[in-house]
């Protein structure tokens, strides 16, 4: 026992040691950082509203109201990724209670399967409903004689959205509900309390700021998806177009001005949603502190 506590405070090594490097070589690793953040992130964002307000904000009203391709492409966006969202937070939840409260066989699979959209290629996944749902598909001829359309179509773009962004709000709360465990629940349901009443009362307020991490991360990612949508819209302007697939239209036809100002709402959702997040995370650490300080009390 002596000998690890005097091992674990020697210079150099981890725990308190590990602060004592020299100070050029915290100012160097601080820089770095800082020039890395700076030309890959905030120059970029900075430029982008830059060049989308360069003639005027009338001007950048104008570039995104009086174009009816463009309010469509808006239009449809912040309606498919809404439905792939709730989708897949009822999806994340059900997978992560069943994951996590029973052992089954193919537990394992299972979980693997749920990071597979993490190792496709969107392009790819795209391809796949192609195969699947489009008029050459597996489905393709049954889905045409019952008069349904998938690809090239508002289905289809809620289908890849869904699909891309499948394992954000799972993976966010296996880890949660397998740190908390099953005991209030199995106590809630000792004391008489049904399922329902378990889950809105017990597991919802315990797993809240796993679950909004995990929407905010899946709406984050199905707002920008490019490849999958590209595939299976057909880049129909003013019917299956989203912002995204507006912002590349109008960049390849030189319509520069345009292509930024749709690019500009982009990177204002996606600031939104990066202030949600911190704001989020430094909820979560004031709740572990006072946590931590009723723990030291009792």
């Amino acid at each position: 026992m002596h000998t690890s506590r005097a091992v674990g405070h020697k210079p150099g090594t981890t725990g308190h040691g590990s602060h004592t490097e020299p100070a050029w070589v915290r100012w160097l690793l601080i820089s770095c950082a800082i020039a890395v953040i700076s030309i890959l992130v905030i120059i970029p964002v900075v430029n982008v509203f830059y060049q989308a307000l360069a003639n005027g904000f009338d001007t950048y009203r104008h570039q995104l109201l009086d174009d009816a391709e463009t309010r469509h492409a808006i239009w449809l966006t912040l309606t498919v990724v809404p439905v792939a969202v709730v989708l897949n937070t009822i999806f994340g939840v059900a997978v992560a209670w069943a994951v996590t409260r029973f052992q089954f066989p193919g537990r394992t699979i299972l979980i693997a399967f749920i990071d597979l959209p993490f190792a496709i290629s969107p392009v790819v996944v795209g391809l796949m409903i192609m195969l699947m749902f489009g008029r050459l598909g597996i489905w393709g001829p049954t889905l045409e004689h019952w008069g349904i359309k998938i690809v090239f179509a508002y289905p289809g773009l809620v289908l890849a959205t869904t699909f891309v962004t499948l394992p954000f709000v799972a993976r966010e709360l296996i880890p949660v509900m397998e740190a908390l465990g099953a005991d209030e629940e199995t106590a809630a349901v000792s004391l008489g309390a049904n399922g329902w009443q378990m889950f809105w009362r017990i597991t919802l307020p315990n797993i809240r700021l796993g679950l909004l991490y995990g929407v905010i991360l899946c709406n984050a990612r199905a707002m920008g998806e490019f490849g999958a949508v590209r595939v299976v819209s057909g880049g129909i302007s003013g019917e299956t177009d989203t912002m995204p697939l507006r912002v590349e239209k109008l960049f390849q036809e030189y319509e520069l001005p345009e292509s930024f100002a749709v690019a500009s709402v982009l990177t204002l959702l996606a600031l939104v949603t990066l202030i949600a997040k911190t704001l989020l995370e430094h909820q979560t650490q004031q709740q572990l502190a006072r946590a931590d300080d009723e723990q030291a009390e009792t």
